[in-house]
Order: structure tokens, then sequence, then C-alpha cells
């Protein structure tokens, strides 16, 4: 089957494009011929030959960073094998956003002209098995309606032991009616996550010192955010906007938008950035945890307006 599989939303004018054997991203969405998310690079093609994050990657089995080469689930001590070659490292030689990124591993299962559910199963990779021991398998349903996309991810524990999780999205956001310096970005928390100087969570959490709306003139964000509102995280330009609404399995987001750049991230995460290291330390991290034998479900839904 073609690795790119397209949804199609005639009614909005919206195209959704997924690179099934690019980490089964979806790499584009197209709304009246204006692009909403970024890329790094001119096409697949170059972007395949010099991965780099855009797009709507899923960050698994763990998303943003692990605080060094090994981390705690169930009380046990796990170790990273870096010759294995399937671990991304950050700028401080810090383990980041797992292993699922660029895999070419996954499977569809169903597609029609407005949804597509695709499986992967990383309890066959041995390589992935040596970092990451808790059989599983992933299906996610990327479903296009009413204007709007919804990311629908399963996670099945096939393993004897309590499997801990703390995937993510790494969603890039852009808008095209404004320079970057015009944007709006509204944050739905009332919490900040204390970092280190490593971005990597204190066991802290403070109110949100944030103006809501933020400005992005002149600003920047790289933030750990929790005691989410429920409501929308928003993008805006002059009379663009992004709206991403996370299901409440979702309680963190973690918020990009560095300066320089004409990007937003709202990422939605089932747990907080470190978690498996935290939660072993007693710093409670909200790490969730699928029992034996059962499955976690939620989803996160982009709706683009005055496009």
């Amino acid at each position: 089957m073609n690795d790119i599989i397209r949804l199609t939303d005639p009614e909005h004018l919206t195209v959704v494009s997924i690179a099934t054997s690019f980490g089964n991203n979806a790499y584009s969405m197209a709304v009246r011929g204006q692009e909403i998310l970024y890329k790094p690079a001119p096409d697949l093609d170059s972007w395949k030959v010099k991965p780099g994050f855009g797009g709507v990657p899923l960050l698994s089995p763990w998303a943003n960073r692990i605080d060094g080469e090994s981390y705690f689930a169930n009380g046990k001590k796990y170790v990273l094998n870096p010759s294995l070659g399937n671990v991304r490292y950050d700028g401080h030689h810090l383990p980041i956003h797992g292993l699922a990124a660029y895999t070419d591993k996954w499977r569809v299962v169903t597609s029609d002209t407005s949804s597509v559910t695709s499986r992967l199963e990383p309890w066959r990779e041995p390589d992935w098995m040596a970092q990451f021991p808790f059989a599983h398998a992933i299906e996610v349903t990327h479903r296009l309606h009413g204007g709007a996309l919804e990311v629908a991810t399963k996670v099945e524990n096939l393993s004897s032991e309590p499997m801990p999780l703390s995937l993510g999205y790494h969603p890039y956001f852009q808008l095209t009616d404004s320079p970057r310096d015009d944007w709006n970005v509204h944050l739905a928390a009332r919490e900040s996550v204390v970092l280190s100087d490593l971005l990597v969570p204190t066991g802290e959490r403070k109110p949100i010192e944030f103006p809501n709306p933020y400005p992005l003139a002149g600003g920047a964000l790289d933030n750990v955010f929790t005691g989410l509102t429920g409501a929308d995280w928003v993008l805006e330009g002059k009379r663009q906007k992004i709206s991403v609404k996370f299901g409440p399995k979702y309680p963190v987001a973690v918020v990009y938008a560095p300066a320089g750049r004409s990007f937003v991230c709202f990422e939605p995460m089932a747990s907080q950035t470190n978690a498996f290291n935290l939660t072993h330390s007693g710093k409670g991290a909200g790490l969730q945890v699928i029992p034996p034998g059962s499955n976690w479900s939620e989803s996160f839904f982009i709706a683009p307006s005055g496009f």
C-alpha cells in the first residue's frame, strides 16, 4: 500500500497527508491551500534524507527528556544501550523523544477518505525491546471531520507487568497571515513545572506567571504546564487561529516556541518530562500506568479557523 495516506474534507477544503513509513507522521494539513503544519524541509523526500522534527510526530515510549541513560519502572532500573543507535540525544546528551519518531514499522489497518488507523508493534522489534522491555502495541487513528483533525491513540500492554506510560506528541503549528511577532498564544493551564538548567523538572510546580494571551513578540517558550483547565490551546494571528484540545488523559502540556522560529508546538503529554525517574524518586510526576493485558486510549484535536 502507498505509504502516503491523504484524508480529505471537501466541505472545509482541508487535506491531511500522513507518511506511514516515516513515523506515521501527519506531516501536512492544508486548509484552503494554506499549510498549518511546519516541516523542516521543502518536501518529504528531502526531509527523509535529513530527518528533523515537524508535522505531528509521536514521541514514544517517552516524550521529551530522561535525565540520564537509565530509568526506573516498577521499582527496577533499566539502562539504555546507545550502541543500538536508536536513541536520540539533546544538546546535553540526555535521551529525548523516544524511539518511534521516524520508524518505518507502522502498518495500515484500515483507511478511507476521512480516516486511517495504523498499528505499530514494538514487541516484535528486538532493538526496541532492549531499550524499553515492555511488550506493547500502539494504534493511531487520524480522523478528519468537521474541519478538525482528531489524533486518537490506543496503547495495549501485552506484557506481564504494569507498563509505565510517558508518551506524547510534538505538533508544529504555523500561521500564514502574519509574522511570528504578531502571534499570540493562549495557555490553557494554571501551573508551570519548575525546570532545571537542563530543562528537566525539579519536582516543583508554581502558579502560571505568563500573561494570557502571551504575545510572542520578543518572547519564547519552552515550558512544561500542569493543572490544565480543559480549554483549548490557541495560536492566533491577524485572522487565522489554530485551536488544540487535549483529552483528559493528557494532563501535561509542553509549549515550545523558540525565538526566531516561525512555529509553535502545543504538545499533549501523558506524563511529565522525566516521569519515570521523578516518580521513582517520590516527586509525583503523575506517571500513568497500564495494567497487564489492559489498554489506554486518548485523543487530541486540531481545529484551524480563519484560513
